[in-house]
């Protein structure tokens, strides 16, 4: 392919128009050169990728004059925002698709073992690919031996529940083939969005309260991740009884606005603030930030408090507690059942659910305030 005097190997270049108002490419002083493309896939739930953004850090380590793509689902995309350590953000449609197909990467990384995700690894032409790809009867493969503890682990519930002690990260480092360092999540807030996450805790009469968000609800996918409005109630009435001065934020997205609605006013506390459910994603994190502690079953808003460095308090029955980092600001709060975990969508005898321990969340959001 003809280059002649354009520089195709310079991450600002995008043969479309200037890369700055004025500038010439063939007079350039400015080029930021690349040495090679990576392409990273993960389309899974919200709180994966934001745990997989604790791989960053390690492939800037490894990588560190590569031009970045990480592909992901249009709804996660403002995870990614502002995230210093990743040059485009793709979101997966028909027409990236095309674009993707025309492209040669030096390495693509698949995080994911749903199937979509592996189809596009296993089409995108690359010198190297790590992770899971589909193999020609559509089953899901590792793409590299470093991916054969991971994809065994999904495979051996035994294995993956009660023998495995390593963390979600630890694993995918591992598949990744990168050195596991604890490296932490990214997710990154403008000074705008700090000052309305400030703004709006001064406007509930948190700024001189503890301030404790409670994440009311769960994805749809695992509806048995989520406690019961009674058992919210209760949760609300056990932390006013520790800690009377208290502001509470009941948290959560659309699908927790009715819920939310009821809590509030069930618990006749004017200290009970039901957060804005319908402003999307990225304003939804703003509310998390104006927490001190926040506590959650294991989903999005887990990984969203963990991710700003909140005190976070995880309950956890379905999923597996050993598989998440709270890098020392946090405690998990586990069943004690010999079925626990297992992952289930359905269960005919949920019996996880009444006997979740309301009393270690409070004893645990208490712990996080005292620091």
């Amino acid at each position: 392919m003809f280059q002649g005097e354009y520089n195709f190997r310079c991450r600002l270049f995008n043969g479309y128009k200037p890369c700055a108002p004025g500038r010439i490419c063939m007079r350039c002083d400015v080029e930021d050169l690349f040495d090679a493309m990576i392409l990273l896939i993960n389309l899974d739930a919200m709180g994966d990728v934001l745990m997989t953004t604790c791989m960053l850090a390690p492939l800037r380590r490894r990588y560190p004059r590569a031009l970045l793509t990480w592909l992901t689902l249009p709804g996660h995309a403002p995870l990614l925002e502002n995230n210093p350590l990743i040059d485009r953000v793709w979101t997966f449609d028909p027409a990236t698709d095309a674009v993707l197909q025309a492209m040669q990467f030096d390495v693509v990384l698949n995080a994911d073992k749903g199937l979509p995700s592996c189809a596009l690894a296993t089409r995108v032409r690359a010198a190297e690919k790590r992770g899971f790809g589909l193999n020609a009867t559509g089953m899901i493969v590792p793409l590299n031996k470093e991916a054969n503890h991971l994809y065994r682990l999904g495979l051996d519930d035994r294995m993956k529940f009660f023998e495995n002690r390593r963390t979600g990260q630890d694993l995918l480092a591992e598949t990744f083939c990168l050195p596991y360092a604890r490296d932490g999540y990214i997710l990154e807030l403008t000074d705008e969005e700090c000052a309305y996450a400030a703004d709006y805790r001064t406007a509930i009469g948190g700024s001189g309260r503890p301030t404790i968000g409670i994440q009311t609800g769960s994805s749809d996918l695992y509806p048995l991740k989520r406690l019961s409005e009674d058992q919210i109630i209760d949760l609300v009435r056990r932390l006013r009884a520790r800690h009377p001065e208290a502001v509470i934020l009941l948290l959560g997205g659309p699908g927790e606005h009715d819920r939310n609605s009821a809590i509030a006013r069930r618990s006749g506390d004017d200290l009970v603030i039901e957060t804005p459910t319908n402003e999307g994603l990225r304003r939804g994190i703003l509310y998390i930030q104006a927490c001190d502690v926040v506590a959650s079953p294991d989903t999005g808003a887990l990984h969203i408090a963990i991710a700003l460095g909140k005190w976070t308090v995880g309950w956890f029955n379905i999923s597996c507690a050993q598989e998440i980092d709270m890098f020392d600001r946090g405690v998990k709060v586990t069943t004690p059942l010999p079925c626990s975990p297992c992952w289930r969508r359905t269960c005919p005898d949920p019996i996880c659910l009444p006997i979740a321990d309301l009393d270690a969340m409070v004893d645990g959001v208490t712990r996080g305030l005292s620091r």
